[in-house]
């Protein structure tokens, strides 16, 4: 997910992480399939800003780099 550019629109293809990271995501609704929209990008390693399913999110970087995902272009807010 740290890959894509801001104002993309993101798929979820897979979670590798561990059982209760993993978890965690699903109740905030990441899961495979899922499709994200990446609002913001703090700078010098911060957090990410996401809105899944109309709800804004803020994830850790490490925790995003976790998610893999495919970029597919962006959105015209």
């Amino acid at each position: 997910m740290t890959e894509c550019e801001k104002g993309e629109i993101i798929t979820v293809l897979s979670v590798k992480t561990g059982i209760k990271a993993k978890r965690r995501l699903a109740n905030l609704g990441i899961v495979p399939g899922v499709k994200i929209l990446k609002k913001k990008s703090a700078p010098l390693k911060g957090p990410l800003e996401i809105i899944v399913k109309g709800t804004s999110l803020v994830i850790g970087r490490g925790l995003a780099a976790k998610i893999m995902v495919r970029c597919q272009g962006q959105c015209n807010l």
